[in-house]
């Protein structure tokens, strides 16, 4: 039984420069295991609580020395001895430990700081990788990088109000290969950017945040990205979107408050969806009406829902409950899958359960506020999610997440599976 010896927390910062917490935890084989947790810009109302300080005078209130505290002076102690390999378990101490709905007296950081770092240690005294512990021999699917290359919304200081212009490079026969289009498309994209004068500045997860006449145009430009690298839009790389209409919903209506200055209502926003769709390759939507617009959710998904993957985050939050009412109310067919909305490794488990068995999708999703920490790419195999997405090809805290696959893809060799635009609900 490798026993918990040691768990140990800090404070450190994140890819915006705000802090975040790191956890150590040692096993008395010698074994050990750290992580980094992650933290979003663009939230839903429903995910697991963050614990921050709230001391203006340290970080702008944004510290988070009490979810340390929470980690070296309640969660160790009470830890210490149990067996590393019983992840349900330990999860579970942990959420009863806290008691509250949504994690918000510990803080869904600290738990799942622990939480990542217990299962890394409990694999490396198994001497196998992440995704292996946690997925088994039949952990071999590499995922679709859906790259997200021109930023807008939340995730930059430009005038485009949808917030993720995504890339799905599916038309490979290899994750390598597959990364490799992206990239190619990206310093396509800059150099398109460069000729029309447009700035290649890059926002929070280093897509070009250039101002731009419409939202429309962002679309455009990918297009001539994509053919300019060589490739066929459609065919070889194709698109996928999260306008991030949370952020744009007010009193019933979506407000282009950036580059449209409009407000259109949830039919007028679905007919849009319905035209691009119709008219770009667009294989994936992502919180394509906000996550109180059930109704409209409905609507949607009977109307795209057998064109496109929708996929819903801040609708459901990676929480098992709410993923529960939504195919039990017709709602999206994806879900994404962020660990730190739910806050333990159990949960997010529980939540891809009910979600493949159900028929739905699973996009796994780093956070605007990332950290070096690679553990997601482990989770998207370990689960055989079959598309991910970490960001565009710049920033090291994103590329770490496609250089760790690429490593898996060369451990795996032969065993290796790539499914293209297979992976995509509809593909």
């Amino acid at each position: 039984m490798p026993a918990i010896e040691r768990i140990h927390a800090r404070e450190v910062l994140d890819s915006r420069g705000n802090p975040t917490v790191a956890v150590d935890l040692m096993l008395d084989d010698g074994s050990s295991g750290s992580s980094m947790v992650p933290s979003g810009a663009s939230t839903g109302e429903r995910e697991a609580a963050e614990l921050r300080d709230g001391d203006p005078h340290r970080y702008h209130g944004k510290g988070v020395l009490k979810a340390v505290a929470a980690v070296n002076e309640i969660i160790a102690p009470r830890l210490h001895g149990r067996d590393a390999t019983h992840q349900r378990e330990i999860d579970r101490e942990m959420i009863e430990l806290d008691g509250t709905p949504n994690k918000s007296r510990l803080g869904a950081n600290a738990i799942l700081g622990v939480s990542i770092a217990c299962a890394k240690a409990a694999a490396a005294s198994r001497r196998e990788p992440l995704y292996r512990y946690l997925g088994g021999e039949s952990a071999t699917l590499l995922p679709v990088p859906c790259m997200n290359v021109l930023n807008g919304g939340k995730h930059a200081d430009n005038n485009v109000d949808f917030q993720e212009f995504m890339i799905a490079p599916h038309g490979a026969n290899t994750f390598s290969d597959s990364l490799r289009m992206g990239v190619e498309v990206f310093h396509e994209l800059k150099a398109t950017l460069k000729r029309k004068l447009l700035s290649t500045a890059v926002g929070d997860e280093g897509g070009f945040a250039p101002q731009l006449r419409s939202n429309q145009e962002a679309v455009d430009l990918l297009l001539s990205a994509i053919e300019s690298a060589g490739y066929k839009p459609g065919k070889d790389v194709s698109l996928a979107l999260d306008p991030a209409t949370s952020e744009m919903f007010d009193n019933g209506r979506y407000v282009f408050f950036k580059s449209d200055h409009a407000a259109v209502t949830t039919e007028q926003l679905i007919a849009l969806w319905e035209s691009w769709i119709a008219q770009y390759p667009i294989v994936l939507l992502e919180d394509g009406l906000a996550e109180n617009d059930w109704d409209g959710w409905r609507e949607m998904t009977k109307r795209l829902g057998r064109k496109v993957e929708l996929v819903g985050d801040d609708i459901f939050c990676t929480n098992p409950r709410i993923v529960q009412q939504g195919v039990d109310g017709g709602v999206a067919n994806s879900v994404l899958i962020k660990l730190n909305q739910i806050g333990t490794i159990t949960e997010t488990f529980e939540t891809v359960q009910i979600a493949k068995h159900s028929g739905y999708g699973c996009f796994v999703s780093h956070r605007s506020g990332e950290t070096e920490d690679t553990t997601i790419a482990d989770f998207t195999v370990a689960i055989g999610a079959g598309h991910l997405k970490t960001g565009s090809a710049c920033r090291s805290e994103r590329v770490a997440k496609y250089n760790r696959l690429l490593a898996i893809e060369e451990e795996l060799g032969s065993r290796a599976r790539f499914r293209g635009r297979q992976a995509f609900v509809n593909g």
